[in-house]
């Protein structure tokens, strides 16, 4: 990544099996057409999209589901997986669609083994279930790819301690499961309960388009015009001028590929590199020690949740600075 310029890192969650055979390949044709880079996060199991239908009674629910057209997004079947309809298998019909994205030079990782499962049973979870869905996830993924998965972005932007403790212990080289206000947002290692994580963590600057439309205003329409005044700056982390905006495989993949394409185009007349997280990753700073081996050098911020507009429940968000930034091994 050319450190001389903004960069926005694009990170891809694949929530459905409708997202992987008809979003992801609409989404690796248009980022190709434009020269972009991006980081696509597979969801490795069973499609139960349906069982979501039990959030209803969650707090904002009902509103976002009125404001971005679910029905349409995602289309009856999807809706009824888990429920009327047994959920298929992601990654075994869809093998040869994820092995093409990292052919077609995209980094590829995990985003979820069940995505309902986890995004609605991760934060009250033990540890063991926990290790359970993230290893089904991650040797799913060594099956398709023959290699261990790199990177992490959580379903829903929901973790507990337990899986950032895996995200550690399973060799992630870093993770985007949360997010952060771009005025405090930072490269970090995430601290839980005082326990330091050794796994960086990159957190999503942006709202989603699915949270802004049907908000002030905002319509499919407009909906690239109004991000793209929230991109006219660009925060900077020590040499790094970076955003990072998460988008979904369902919506900017399918009904919304005119808003992505023409924030696509927008970015671009802004000035930013369009790069995969991967490349704000190998960006980071570093020290060597004695040995020559190189050592990450980031802050510490302890991890919280909490509730962001246009979404419903509380997400992983990186809270307030625990330590000043001092080198830590990688």
């Amino acid at each position: 990544m050319n450190l001389n310029k903004k960069s926005l890192a694009l990170k891809i969650d694949v929530d459905t099996l409708k997202g992987t055979k008809i979003g992801v390949p609409n989404l690796i044709a248009l980022l190709k057409k434009h020269q972009a880079g991006a980081t696509f996060l597979f969801s490795l199991g069973p499609d139960h999209t349906g069982r979501a239908i039990k959030r209803v009674f969650r707090k904002g629910f009902l509103g976002k589901v009125k404001r971005t057209s679910v029905v349409q997004h995602y289309g009856f079947p999807t809706l009824l997986y888990g429920t009327l309809l047994p959920g298929p298998d992601i990654g075994k019909r869809c093998a040869d669609i994820m092995r093409q994205t990292r052919d077609e030079g995209f980094e590829c990782g995990i985003h979820t083994w069940d995505h309902v499962k986890w995004q609605d049973g991760v934060a009250n979870a033990s540890a063991e279930w926990t290790k359970r869905e993230m290893m089904a996830a991650q040797n799913r993924f060594c099956d398709i790819f023959k290699t261990p998965a790199k990177t992490h972005g959580a379903a829903g932007w929901q973790m507990s301690k337990y899986a950032l403790r895996l995200t550690q212990e399973l060799g992630f080289d870093y993770c985007s499961d949360g997010r952060a206000e771009p005025s405090v947002a930072a490269p970090h290692f995430p601290v839980v309960n005082g326990e330091i994580i050794n796994c960086p963590q990159l957190p999503s600057t942006l709202p989603t388009l699915d949270e802004l439309v049907g908000v002030d205003g905002v319509t499919e329409a407009n909906v690239a015009d109004k991000l793209l005044t929230l991109t006219e700056t660009c925060p900077s982390y020590g040499n790094l001028n970076t955003h990072v905006f998460t988008l979904h495989a369902e919506l900017e993949g399918m009904r919304l590929q005119h808003a992505f394409e023409k924030l696509l185009s927008g970015w671009k007349a802004q000035g930013y590199d369009l790069v995969p997280t991967q490349s704000l990753y190998e960006s980071l700073p570093r020290n060597l020690d004695k040995d020559g081996n190189s050592h990450l050098v980031l802050p510490y911020f302890a991890t919280e949740h909490g509730e962001i507009a246009g979404r419903s429940g509380t997400l992983l968000l990186q809270g307030k600075p625990f330590l000043p930034i001092i080198e830590h091994a990688a």
